[in-house]
C-alpha cells in the first residue's frame, strides 16, 4: 500500500468572507456601537467601536480631500498608538493602500521602501528609540526641491502635538476631510473591493532588497477571522497586543482577529516592555495575550512576574519564530494560558497556514503548530519538488486564498516565490504527522550538512533548553575543513547562571546523536534579531566565524 502522502487542505463549515477591511469594522460598529473595542494605554485613549469607527470616517474624508486616488500608496512609520490603528482602517476605506515601513529603518532603507511601492503620503511619529524620524525625513529630502528624490511623495503627515515645518499634523489632516461630503466617501468605500490590494508588507530581505508583500483585503480579512475562530474570540475577550502593527502578526492576528469577532484590543505601550504588558494584562483583565517567544521569555523572567495577577488569560497567541517546548509549558504552567495556540506562517500568506486549536491536546500544541487553516492547501516537497510520504521532512509549500497578490513591482523575484500551479514555496523545513500536525523542523537556508549528516538546528534547540541555566538558544552551523559544516550552540543564559562548554557538552553526551553534540560553545548577552523577535541566524554565523577565525572580510 502506497504511503499517504504529505499534503492537508484545511476544512471549515464557515466559508471565506468577502468582505473589506473597511467593512468588517463597519460591522463591528453596527453589531457592538457602545463596546469598548481598543486602549491605548500609554496614550491614554480609550474608544468604542462607534467611537473607532467615527474616527476611521474622518481621516479616510481627510485623505480623500488631500487628492489622494484609489490605489494610491500611504507609508506609515511609527511605533504602536492609536492613530496607526486609525490609519490602517482610513486607508482601507478610502481604497489606499497602506505602505507599513518597519520602525527600525533607517535612511536609505526608509527611501529605498518609499521610492519601491511610489508613496504619495508618509506618516511619521516624530521619533522612536533612538531614531529622530523628522530629522532623518529632512535629511533625505535636503537640498532636494519637489522631493527629487522621491518625486511622487507630496505630503508629510507628523504624529506629534507641535507644529512642523513642512509636515500636516495627524490631527490637521483629519480636519480637512470635514467639508467633504459623507456620500463622497460613501461612494468610493462602496467601490472598495474585497480582491482589491490593502497593504504592502516589506519583508526582513536577509539577502538583498526588502520585498514588498502585497495582499489584499480578502487575505487578510479570511486570515484575522479565522485566526480569531481558533482562539474561540468573542466580545468578552480582551486582547493584549504588544507586537508591532507594521507587521502581520499585530494587524492581522492583533486587529483584525480581535475586530471580527468583536473583542477588545488592548496595547500595553509603543514598543514591546515586559513590565508594561504584565501591568497591562493584570490592570484591563486581558483573557488573550501574543507575543513571540522571546517575549514570553522575558515576561516569564521579570523579577517581578510573580505580582502580577494575570488570572484573567486563558487563550493567546505564540508565533514568529520557532516556540521552544520548554517555555511552551511554562506558558501554559505560570500565565495561565491553557487554551493559548501556536501559529505559522509568513508575511507572504498573509500571514497563518497553520495554528493549534484551543481544544488540541497540549502535547501536540506544545510539539507542533497545529493543523492546517481553513480553505489552505499544504504539502511538502523533497528537493526535487516531489511530494514526501507523511512523516518526511522537506520544504513546506502553500496554496490558496491567503497567498500574497506578489511582490510589488518585482515579477522575477514573485515568479521565485509563486510557482506555476500556485504553490508558495515558503523555505521552511517540516513534517506532518497522520493526524494532520504539523512540526518544523527549521530553515532549508539553516540545516547544516555535516559530513553528508542533515543536522536540524531546531531539534539540538529544543533539546537544550531543557538544561536549567539556559534562558534561550540559537543553533548555527559554521564552517569546517574536515566536515563541511559543525555545528555551534550560542546560548543565553539564566540571571547568575554560570556555564562553560564542558558541561554543555556533557549534558549532551549520550542524550543526542554524537554528530548533532555541538562541536563548540558560545555565551552571549543577546542574539542579532529582527524586530518581531526572530534571530538573524545568517548575521551569528558570520559573526561567529570572523570571531573563530573562520571567515573573513573578503570571504563574506
Amino acid at each position: 500500500m502506497t504511503a499517504e502522502p504529505s499534503f492537508a487542505s484545511g476544512t471549515s463549515e464557515q466559508p471565506l468572507l468577502f468582505r473589506t477591511v473597511g467593512d468588517m469594522l463597519e460591522l463591528a460598529a453596527e453589531r457592538w456601537p457602545n463596546h469598548e473595542a481598543l486602549v491605548v494605554r500609554h496614550q491614554g485613549a480609550r474608544h468604542t467601536y462607534r467611537e473607532l469607527n467615527d474616527q476611521v470616517d474622518m481621516l479616510a474624508r481627510g485623505l480623500l480631500a488631500c487628492g489622494l486616488k484609489p490605489g494610491d500608496r500611504v507609508g506609515i512609520w511609527s511605533p504602536n498608538n492609536l492613530q496607526w490603528v486609525i490609519t490602517l482602517f482610513a486607508t482601507a476605506r478610502a481604497a489606499l493602500i497602506l505602505v507599513n515601513i518597519n520602525p527600525a529603518y533607517r535612511i536609505t532603507e526608509l527611501e529605498y521602501a518609499l521610492g519601491k511601492v511610489d508613496c504619495r503620503m508618509l506618516i511619521v511619529a516624530p521619533s522612536f528609540k533612538s531614531s529622530n524620524y523628522l530629522e532623518m525625513i529632512r535629511s533625505l529630502l535636503a537640498g532636494r526641491p519637489a522631493f527629487d528624490t522621491l518625486p511622487q511623495l507630496e505630503f508629510l503627515v507628523h504624529l506629534g502635538r507641535l507644529p512642523v515645518s513642512g509636515f500636516l499634523s495627524f490631527d490637521e489632516l483629519c480636519e480637512v476631510g470635514v467639508g467633504l461630503p459623507a456620500d463622497q466617501l460613501k461612494a468610493v468605500a462602496d467601490g472598495v473591493d474585497a480582491d482589491h490590494s490593502v497593504s504592502i508588507q516589506f519583508t526582513s530581505g536577509t539577502t538583498g532588497q526588502p520585498k514588498g508583500a502585497t495582499l489584499t483585503h480578502f487575505n487578510i480579512v479570511n486570515n484575522g477571522y479565522f485566526v480569531g475562530e481558533a482562539m474561540k474570540l468573542g466580545p468578552d475577550d480582551r486582547l493584549c497586543i504588544p507586537v508591532p502593527l507594521y507587521h502581520c502578526f499585530g494587524t492581522v492576528l492583533g486587529v483584525l482577529a480581535a475586530v471580527t469577532h468583536g473583542s477588545t484590543m488592548v496595547f500595553p505601550s509603543e514598543s514591546f516592555d515586559a513590565e508594561a504588558v504584565l501591568d497591562a494584562v493584570a490592570a484591563e483583565r486581558c483573557t488573550a495575550l501574543h507575543g513571540v517567544p522571546t517575549m514570553f521569555i522575558a515576561e516569564l523572567e521579570h523579577p517581578r512576574f510573580h505580582s502580577f495577577d494575570l488570572s484573567s488569560l486563558r487563550t493567546g497567541i505564540m508565533a514568529g519564530a520557532p516556540c521552544p517546548t520548554a517555555v511552551m509549558r511554562r506558558v501554559v504552567d505560570e500565565m495561565h494560558l491553557r487554551e493559548i495556540t501556536i501559529c505559522y506562517g509568513m508575511t507572504e500568506t498573509s500571514p497563518v497556514s497553520f495554528q493549534s486549536h484551543v481544544n488540541d491536546p497540549l502535547g501536540k500544541r506544545v510539539t507542533t503548530v497545529g493543523r492546517v487553516h481553513p480553505h489552505v492547501q499544504v504539502k511538502i516537497v523533497d528537493a526535487e519538488g516531489k511530494i514526501v510520504p507523511r512523516g518526511e521532512s522537506g520544504e513546506l509549500l502553500t496554496r490558496g486564498y491567503s497567498v500574497m497578490r506578489g511582490y510589488w513591482a518585482d515579477p522575477e523575484r514573485t515568479q521565485e516565490a509563486i510557482d506555476e500551479a500556485g504553490w508558495m514555496h515558503t523555505g521552511d523545513l517540516a513534517a506532518l504527522d497522520e493526524g494532520g500536525y504539523c512540526k518544523i523542523v527549521g530553515r532549508v537556508k539553516d540545516m547544516i550538512i555535516r559530513g553528508g549528516e542533515n543536522v536540524y538546528p531546531r531539534e539540538i534547540e529544543d533539546f537544550l533548553y531543557r538544561h536549567p541555566k539556559i534562558l534561550d538558544v540559537a543553533v548555527v552551523g559554521v564552517a569546517d575543513s574536515k566536515y563541511g559544516e559543525e555545528v555551534c550552540a550560542v546560548i543565553r543564559l539564566r540571571e547568575g547562571e554560570s556555564a562553560n562548554h564542558e558541561e554543555i557538552i556533557a549534558f549532551c553526551r549520550g542524550q543526542i546523536a554524537h554528530y548533532k553534540i555541538p562541536r563548540y560553545v558560545r555565551f552571549v548577552d543577546n542574539f542579532p534579531m529582527t524586530v518581531t523577535g526572530k534571530v538573524q541566524k545568517f548575521i551569528l554565523r558570520e559573526q561567529l566565524e570572523r570571531a573563530m577565525g573562520l571567515r573573513t572580510e573578503d570571504s563574506a
